[in-house]
């Protein structure tokens, strides 16, 4: 069996586990196209309670490689996100979202990187953590970190401007 193959088979394990069994914070679905070589993923994540993003609810689209689960998908929230951790163009910026192996900066170790034991589900759990504590110590949106650190208060204003729009367009 090819790569390709077993990589979709392996998702739509992982999709139908989660409609099986949701996750609090988020839902995923298919989203068809005619690439067999690129699996796509929508998902809706739910602003995590007791943050800056309650009540918002984010779009994201995950895109699955050929080769996973030996290699990440990427994560880019469709709908306008302000975060350290998210570049302005939507793509997100996680540790386990980075090709396995050790980092050529020295910033991260390995065993933070993309490992083929996570899943979709994990994958979540790590944004809606990301979302409740940024890492500003190495920022995707340099502005976003500035504004956080220097002025909090512009910071939050700006996210519950975000959150709002994204519950009225929902």
């Amino acid at each position: 069996m090819s790569a390709p193959i077993q990589s979709a088979l392996l998702l739509r394990k992982q999709l139908k586990e989660l409609t099986k069994h949701p996750v609090e914070g988020f839902s995923a679905g298919l989203v068809e196209n005619d690439n067999i070589y690129e699996v796509e993923w929508e998902i809706i994540i739910l602003g995590p309670p007791d943050t800056l993003y309650e009540g918002g609810f984010f779009k994201a689209r995950m895109t699955f490689p050929k080769e996973y689960p030996l290699m990440p998908p990427t994560l880019k929230f469709i709908t306008e996100m302000w975060h350290p951790n998210v570049y302005p163009n939507g793509d997100v910026c996680i540790s386990i979202l980075h090709p396995p192996g050790e980092d050529k900066y020295g910033y991260e170790d390995a065993g933070e990187r993309w490992m083929p034991v996570h899943t979709v589900e994990t994958i979540l759990l790590s944004v809606i953590s990301m979302l409740s504590s940024p890492n500003d110590e190495s920022p995707a949106n340099i502005e976003a970190a500035k504004e956080w650190r220097e002025d909090y208060p512009a910071f939050k204003k700006r996210v519950q401007r975000l959150v709002r729009r994204s519950a009225e367009t929902f």
